[in-house]
C-alpha cells in the first residue's frame, strides 16, 4: 500500500472509530448457509429493540443481495448528504435507521459485480461516512458464509460486541452454523447465541405446530458449541408476503407466535449485551464460559472485568 493510500486508510479508520464510539453495541448477524431467514431476523430484531425504546441502526453489508430496505418498506428511500461526502442513513421511524447499498443502485435489479477490494471500501465507507449519530445498537446484516464482508466488518470494528448465529434445524444448516461460530471465535468475537429459525410451521386452520425439519437442532448446536440458545422462531403463513411488502409483522395479530418469539430473543440480547460491556469479551461465550452466565448478569462470572 502506497504512503498516500496508507494515510487515507488511517484517516478513514479514525472516522470509523469516532462513529462507532457513539454506538453502544455493535452486533453481527451471521449465518453459514443462505436461505435460513437471517435478514428477516435482523429486520425484526431491530424492530423489536426499537419498540423497546432503543435507538437502532441496521447496516446491510450483504452487498450482492441487499434486501433489508425492501423488508423495512423503505426501498424508495433517497440518500441525502450535508456536504456531498457524508451520508444520512434512511429513517424508518424515530428509533430505527438503515443504510444499504440498494439505496445507491440506479436500478434495483442491477447486479453488484465486485471483487474484495471494492467490497471492503464500500463497507468501510458505510461505517465511517454515514452519520449514524448516537445509537444503542448497530445490527450488521451479513451475507452467508465467512468471507470478505464479515472480515472487513470485524477488522474495522475491533470492539464488536458480539455475533448472533441464525440457523434452521436442518443438518446442513447446522453444519455451516458451526463454521460461523468457529469464525467468530477465531476472530475473538463473542457469540451471543444461536437462533433456530423456521423451527416449525403453525397450521393456519387448527394452529397446531408442524415440524417441517426435526426440531431442536439449534439447541443441540448451542450445547455442543458452548454458546447460549436464544430461542426458536416458527414459520407462519403469510409471513413471507408481509415481509416482501415491508410490513411490521411484530404488530400484526396474525403473526403473534413469531412476533412473541422474536421479542423474547430481543429481550435476551438486550439483557446480555448490557453486561457484555463490562466483561472481557476474549472469554465471553468461549468454552470456559458457561452459557447460563451469558444470559444473565452474574457477578461471579469468570469473564467479568475486574
Amino acid at each position: 500500500m502506497a504512503d498516500n493510500e496508507l494515510n487515507e486508510y488511517e484517516i478513514q479508520s479514525g472516522k470509523i472509530r469516532e462513529r462507532m464510539d457513539r454506538i453502544g453495541r455493535k452486533i453481527m448477524i451471521l449465518s453459514g448457509k443462505g436461505g435460513v431467514g437471517k435478514t428477516t431476523l435482523t429486520v425484526n430484531l431491530a424492530r423489536a429493540l426499537s419498540d423497546m425504546g432503543c435507538k437502532v441502526g441496521i447496516l446491510d453489508i450483504d452487498l450482492h443481495g441487499p434486501n433489508i430496505a425492501k423488508m423495512l418498506g423503505v426501498e424508495d428511500g433517497v440518500l441525502t448528504s450535508p456536504d456531498g461526502v457524508l451520508m444520512n442513513p434512511i429513517k424508518v421511524n424515530d428509533n430505527l435507521f438503515v443504510m444499504s447499498l440498494s439505496f445507491a443502485l440506479d436500478e434495483p435489479n442491477s447486479p453488484v459485480i465486485w471483487r474484495g477490494a471494492l467490497k471492503m471500501s464500500a463497507i468501510r465507507q458505510f461505517l465511517g461516512d454515514v452519520i449514524w449519530g448516537d445509537l444503542d445498537y448497530l445490527l450488521i446484516d451479513t451475507p452467508p458464509g465467512t468471507g470478505d464482508e464479515q472480515l472487513t466488518a470485524v477488522q474495522a470494528i475491533p470492539e464488536m460486541t458480539g455475533a448472533v448465529v441464525v440457523t434452521t434445524p436442518q443438518e446442513v444448516a447446522l453444519l455451516d452454523s458451526r463454521r460461523s461460530i468457529g469464525f467468530a471465535r477465531r476472530c475473538d468475537i463473542a457469540v451471543l447465541g444461536v437462533v433456530e429459525n423456521m423451527s416449525s410451521l403453525k397450521c393456519p386452520h387448527c394452529g397446531e405446530l408442524i415440524n417441517i425439519f426435526p426440531r431442536g437442532g439449534g439447541k443441540r448446536l448451542s450445547e455442543e458449541m458452548h454458546v447460549p440458545f436464544l430461542g426458536e422462531v416458527p414459520m407462519e403463513v403469510g409471513l413471507a408476503e408481509a415481509e416482501d411488502k415491508g410490513k411490521d409483522i411484530l404488530n400484526m395479530d396474525s403473526m403473534k407466535m413469531a412476533s412473541s418469539a422474536i421479542r423474547e430473543i430481543a429481550d435476551k440480547i438486550n439483557l446480555m449485551t448490557k453486561c457484555s460491556t463490562t466483561r472481557d469479551t476474549s472469554k465471553f461465550s468461549k468454552e470456559g464460559c458457561l452459557p447460563s452466565s451469558c444470559s444473565s448478569c452474574s457477578l461471579d462470572c469468570p469473564s467479568r472485568k475486574k
